[in-house]
């Protein structure tokens, strides 16, 4: 056979030639696949913004109006229902949510960082173990195991204490933490820790100048995931708060009464205690939508 032919035979297979060049593969897809799969991600955006572009148009609507069956959409526009809800008094709440959501936050990132890193680059012994441990805390339910902490809470006097939340709620996010980071942390490639060991870089100086920066993607989607989490929190707010430490959800359950017509200012509340996850979501979508795909695809 010669050996200026396209195919060779290898023990009665046949076998390409390795200097001929590999074809082509197709990924394009058809134009009616792709306006199909359009009109698909656009029919499920709509389907998760409608609830809440349903309650903000409702919020700006006079409580007879949006208890009208089928509700009127063009109605007269009325601010009574926010005037309900900031004449209620809601800052105090607004404030409690916002200080026990961002200094544990703050606390989880300082936190897992380091632990995500022993779990990933510098892995421990037995760290598997230690990820389950990481997970099995997420196996008890929160009402299980309010008991203990409430009293606990009482006999140090800690109940309705914002100190107290943030505690919860750092050790209650921790592990959702520990674990995103360390999948980020895990696509760090190893020849820049290398590097910086050859120039003679401390570990707290790898972790902020050279791994923190490439894994900020990721940061920011735990960040932004820990904080809807605390904010959005209410048993352990309404079960271990009172008058002082409550927060805006705990306000928002007891803003309205079952007398009389309430759907409006129900609307106007609610919008106004999902505004900081809202702006804090857009103001993070790229980062957050870059971190939640980092380390999906090898």
């Amino acid at each position: 056979m010669s050996a200026t032919t396209d195919r060779t035979f290898e023990d009665g297979a046949e076998v390409a030639d390795p200097n001929r060049e590999p074809q082509a593969i197709n990924h394009h897809k058809s134009p009616k696949s792709h306006i199909l799969l359009t009109l698909a991600a656009w029919l499920c955006g709509l389907l998760f913004a409608l609830p809440v572009a349903w309650m903000i148009l409702t919020s700006f609507h006079k409580e007879e109006d949006a208890a009208t069956n089928p509700p009127s959409l063009f109605a007269p526009l009325s601010l009574d229902g926010y005037r309900s809800f900031f004449d209620a008094g809601p800052w105090p709440p607004l404030a409690n949510s916002l200080t026990a959501s961002v200094v544990s936050t703050i606390l989880v990132l300082l936190l897992a960082f380091p632990a995500a890193y022993a779990l990933s680059i510098r892995p421990v012994k037995k760290w598997t173990d230690v990820l389950f441990f990481f997970l099995s805390t997420k196996m008890l339910p929160i009402v299980a195991g309010i008991l203990p902490i409430y009293l606990f809470a009482q006999k140090v006097n800690l109940l309705d204490n914002i100190w107290l939340l943030i505690i919860l709620y750092t050790s209650m996010n921790l592990p959702i933490a520990v674990w995103m980071l360390r999948s980020f942390l895990a696509e760090v490639p190893v020849e820049m820790l290398e590097a910086a060991q050859v120039d003679g870089a401390s570990l707290m100086t790898t972790l902020r100048k050279v791994i923190a920066p490439v894994v900020m993607p990721g940061i920011a989607a735990a960040a932004l995931i820990c904080f809807i989490f605390s904010w959005n929190e209410l048993l352990l707010a309404r079960v271990l708060t009172g008058t002082v430490a409550g927060t805006a959800p705990v306000f928002l359950t007891g803003f309205v009464t079952s007398q009389g017509l309430f759907l409006a200012k129900v609307c106007a509340a609610s919008f106004v205690v999902s505004l900081p996850v809202l702006a804090a979501g857009f103001a993070a979508q790229d980062k957050l939508v870059q971190g939640l795909s980092m380390g999906a695809v090898k």
